[in-house]
């Protein structure tokens, strides 16, 4: 803009002179006029000219001297002869434009000076030896010619035309002239180049009095207005055929007639003074506005000229004829300065500027004044503009960027003041729909943030779209959300680093608005594509993975925005529904979690059902289901941690509760139906009572042999529970123990390697650790342990233990056979089981001889009988049993048999013992028992199974099997047993 004013004003003439210069405003794009449009038949040009002639003659008359014409054939500039013998014009129109004052108004509204003017006309001096004559300097009233495009013919025409009305109206105002009036009068065809120009201007004339007299009259016609009916008609006559002009004609008095008699009228009917032809809304806003483009220089459209003030003063001249003031003349000025913004390319941000200055200015004016007619063309004039700058704020993603985002903020203040006014004003819609108070500024960056990111969001869509299926050809494309969140995370980046900074002048908190807007968009999108997952898959992780990191960019991008806030942000957090998509990840990996876990199981059921447990057929003495259990769980461990999910550590029980809970399902499928120590102990006969004189010899009891057969009858016909079976089991559950043990170790190794893994990750065991199977193996473990033990002694050793041992005579049916079988059965068992669970085996094996041992003694059946001699035999055989254990030191601790031991070893006494101790014994152990009710008669004590030697059922029992006179009278007379069941 510079170089404007740097140039000699009188050298540049001839580039100004419209004869010289393309219109390059037909180039401009401006927007359409706020202004109701005009009679169709006046056009640009028509309201230049007449915007020119207006301009003229409030200039030259302003100062109440006589107008001088200035002959057409003279230099742009007067010669000091003739400007010295002719009356002067208007001194502003004349002053030469030699000041070197910037211009104060230019300085007011920041506008910077043109490039092709230094703002001073320089005298345009001869070159030395040239020998020309220097040239004057240029008026103001010449700029102004120039700058409206009127050759040097017609501006010399208007001249002498304005003279000679001055002549004849001495005195006059020109407000009380209707100026086309006047110049019909003042010209006839002679005084143009050709007929064409002079029916031209004929018909101009003619239709601007159309249209300031009867189209856009000052004041509104009624229909049956006489006058204006015939003027409409000699108009209309006028513009078909020409009227013969230039002279006081019949036609010429009857149009003035008709003209004069409708300027000079009031809305009451009386005549005004002054004339009214050029002051009605909208032709004179039209003309206005066409004399304020001449403060833009020629050419450069953009560049307004320096002697805009001086040139202003004279503009301000024709307010009077076209019943002007300084609001009007505001409006039109700030639209002017927009307009032309806009139609040179939007570049020229010092106009801009300048227009949102002149806002404010409109904006005092308008609190002002509520007067409808001053509204209605303020309300224009801004829907006008805030239309176009909302066109760009609703969408400032693509109207802005790193070379025009200077011009963000003025665009912003432009929008922002017109709504602002629109909303102030009563008789706008705005104000109808407001039901209350609101803050303008802040509502419309608020809607400008959400739509602009809206619109941006959807073509970050399209975008992302389009690269996925630009990348399908390549490995493992990232799918669309994920593309999608990356780009809306450096969105929000732009959005805070560019953008907000601009907005936060109407708006504090516009990047929280920014990111809370991107976040329920993408929201949007993350919720149907979650809604129509079914199954964990990498794409599904990918895309909820950068969800969530998307998430927790914008919640810290929003935090930050709003530290100052009185809420501390809650209210834009509150916009920001959480995406949930750890949440969503963790349900697809707990469905993950249980289609395995239940897989699983089903498994289990299966392959236990055909399970066989043989040791001969199993390596290693552990059954193929146990061995696939343990491949399947650690199988799935690396799975689960070879899916990228960024929570392994929270999910991790979940996956360990499911397996831990499918190997406690194993343990208590394998186990079930392997009965327990109870299963194998036979059901105790009956009590009965001995006499001396009766042995029975190796005779089976029956009836015991039934109730015990019947224990186990299911059993003896399922091979898969014998007692190899059991160890193999047992060895199962051990094997158990000791794997997962090794795979907890694993898992912290795993969990480590874990890209989401903590510190406070390995603090503490929780969900890290099988927590149910190990207990289940232990009581697994003991359970068929001792199932083990007394189904060898009370089923497969039943034969030489419950069927031989002391049957009959004691000395004849002692304890050997049974050692040896035991010790074959120890030998296979140690060969089978698990070292680790073999002491435990073994030691079962012998607590269930003991309690067979003792079974004998105290519940044996009629079939058995001791004596007080017998005693040793027993003592004997029980020390023989308790060294198959002992195994010279190679078997069993002493101490655990002597703990296994202590019952028996507590019982044996009592067959030493004679008939009458253990008859008072008895008796003091029940009355102890039972109180004084007992005194009378002994009651039966019941049998608890727990042997104890001053236990009264203990007691009974050794009675019962005492071979002896006095203890069977004891039982007759007492309790009246049976000698035999």
């Amino acid at each position: 803009m510079a170089s404007l004013f740097s140039r000699d004003r009188t050298l540049s003439y001839s580039r100004r002179d419209s004869t010289n210069t393309t219109s390059s405003t037909a180039a401009l794009s401006p927007l359409q006029s706020p202004f109701p449009d005009l009679t169709p038949s006046l056009s640009t040009s028509d309201l230049r000219e007449t915007a020119y002639e207006i301009f003229v003659a409030a200039c030259r008359t302003s100062t109440g001297k006589s107008l001088t014409y200035i002959p057409s054939d003279r230099s742009p500039s007067p010669s000091p002869s003739n400007s010295s013998n002719s009356s002067s014009p208007s001194p502003s129109m004349q002053r030469s434009l030699t000041s070197t004052a910037a211009s104060k108004m230019k300085k007011a509204l920041g506008l910077r000076s043109s490039s092709s003017s230094s703002g001073l006309i320089k005298r345009a001096e001869g070159s030395p030896g040239s020998g020309g004559k220097p040239k004057k300097p240029v008026t103001i009233g010449e700029l102004m010619r120039v700058q409206m495009k009127v050759n040097e013919n017609v501006d010399s025409r208007i001249r002498r035309a304005l003279l000679r009305i001055a002549a004849g109206q001495v005195g006059r105002r020109i407000e009380s002239t209707v100026l086309p009036l006047e110049l019909l009068q003042q010209f006839k065809a002679a005084d143009f180049t050709d007929q064409r120009e002079y029916d031209a201007w004929q018909k101009r004339n003619l239709k601007m009095l159309e249209a300031g007299l009867l189209i856009h009259p000052h004041t509104p016609l009624d229909k049956s207005n006489t006058a204006a009916q015939r003027l409409r008609q000699i108009i209309q006559a006028a513009l078909d055929r020409p009227i013969e002009t230039g002279r006081n004609n019949e036609s010429m008095q009857v149009l003035r007639t008709a003209v004069m008699g409708l300027a000079n009228r009031s809305s009451d009917g009386s005549l005004f003074e002054s004339c009214h032809w050029a002051d009605g809304l909208p032709l004179n806003l039209r003309l206005y506005e066409t004399l304020l483009e001449a403060c833009f220089d020629v050419n450069e459209e953009a560049s307004i000229i320096e002697e805009v003030d001086e040139l202003m003063d004279l503009l301000k001249k024709t307010w009077g004829i076209l019943a002007l003031n300084q609001m009007l003349h505001n409006i039109c000025f700030s639209w002017v300065l927009f307009n032309r913004y806009v139609a040179t390319g939007q570049f020229e941000n010092d106009l801009l500027d300048a227009a949102d200055s002149q806002l404010a200015e409109v904006a005092k004016d308008a609190k002002t004044t509520k007067d409808p007619a001053y509204a209605k063309i303020l309300n224009s004039t801004l829907t006008v503009m805030l239309g176009w700058a909302e066109k760009r704020l609703l969408a400032y993603h693509d109207t802005f960027d790193t070379g025009n985002i200077e011009s963000m903020p003025t665009i912003v203040s432009i929008g922002v003041s017109a709504a602002k006014n629109l909303v102030e004003d009563i008789s706008n819609e705005y104000r109808r729909r407001r039901k209350s108070e609101v803050d303008v500024a802040h509502s419309r960056i608020d809607t400008y943030i959400r739509s602009s990111l809206r619109t941006a969001f959807a073509q970050l869509m399209e975008k992302a779209d389009a690269s996925r299926r630009a990348s399908r050809s390549q490995p493992n494309p990232l799918p669309v959300l994920a593309i999608l969140a990356k780009d809306v995370g450096e969105l929000a980046s732009k959005e805070r680093e560019i953008f907000s900074p601009i907005l936060k002048r109407w708006h504090p908190f516009a990047a929280g608005v920014a990111v809370a807007t991107l976040h329920i968009c993408y929201g949007n999108e993350l919720k149907q594509f979650v809604s129509s997952i079914t199954e964990l898959t990498p794409d599904a992780v990918q895309v909820l993975r950068a969800a969530d990191k998307l998430e927790k960019d914008l919640v810290q991008i929003a935090v930050e925005d709003s530290v100052d806030s009185d809420d501390g942000g809650k209210a834009i957090i509150r916009e920001m529904p959480p995406f949930e998509a750890e949440g969503a990840i963790a349900n697809m990996v707990k469905d993950w979690i249980k289609t395995r876990t239940d897989r699983l199981k089903e498994w289990v059921d299966r392959s236990l059902q055909q399970e066989v447990w043989n040791p001969q057929a199993n390596e290693g003495g552990f059954p193929p289901s146990a061995v696939e259990v343990l491949r399947i769980i650690d199988e799935t461990l690396d799975a689960f941690f070879q899916l990228p999910i960024p929570m392994h550590p929270a999910l991790l029980p979940y996956l360990m509760s499911g397996l831990d809970r499918c190997l406690q399902y194993y343990v208590s499928k394998a186990k079930s139906g392997c009965g327990s120590r109870n299963t194998y102990v036979p059901i105790m006969p009956a009590l009965t009572r001995c006499t001396t004189a009766t042995r029975w010899g190796k005779k089976k009891d029956k009836t015991l042999n039934t109730k015990r057969n019947a224990q186990v009858a299911t059993m003896n016909g399922d091979t898969s529970f014998g007692v190899l079976q059991l160890c193999v089991r047992i060895n199962t559950f051990q094997r158990f123990r000791t794997e997962l043990e090794v795979l907890e170790k694993r898992i912290i190794t795993l969990l480590r390697n874990s890209e989401s893994a903590h510190v406070e990750d390995f603090s503490n065991g929780l969900g890290k650790k099988f927590e149910i199977t190990p207990a289940a193996c232990v009581e697994g473990i003991q359970q068929l342990s001792e199932a083990a033990g007394y189904r060898i002694i009370f089923h497969d050793l039943s034969p030489v233990l419950w069927d031989g041992l002391y049957i009959g005579e004691p000395s004849s049916s002692r304890i050997e056979p049974f050692l040896q079988e035991l010790e074959k059965n120890l030998t296979i068992i140690s060969n089978t089981v698990n070292e680790r669970v073999r002491t435990r085996i073994i030691a079962d094996i012998m607590g269930a001889s003991f309690d067979g041992f003792l079974l004998v003694l105290l519940a044996g059946g009629p079939s058995r009988t001791f004596t007080q001699q017998d005693s040793q035999i027993v003592e004997d055989d029980f020390k023989s049993l308790k060294d198959v254990f002992w195994a010279n030191g190679n078997g069993l601790p002493m101490d655990v048999i002597n703990k296994y031991s202590t019952t028996v070893r507590d019982i044996l006494p009592l067959f030493r013992a004679d008939v009458d101790s253990l008859i008072e014994r008895f008796r003091l152990s029940t009355l102890e028992t039972y109180g004084s009710s007992a005194k009378s008669r002994l009651p039966l004590p019941p049998t608890s199974g727990q042997w104890n030697p001053t236990e009264p059922n203990t007691l009974l029992r050794v009675l019962c099997y005492r071979n002896d006179e006095a203890a069977s009278k004891f039982l007759k007379k007492t309790y009246n047993f049976p000698k035999k069941l």
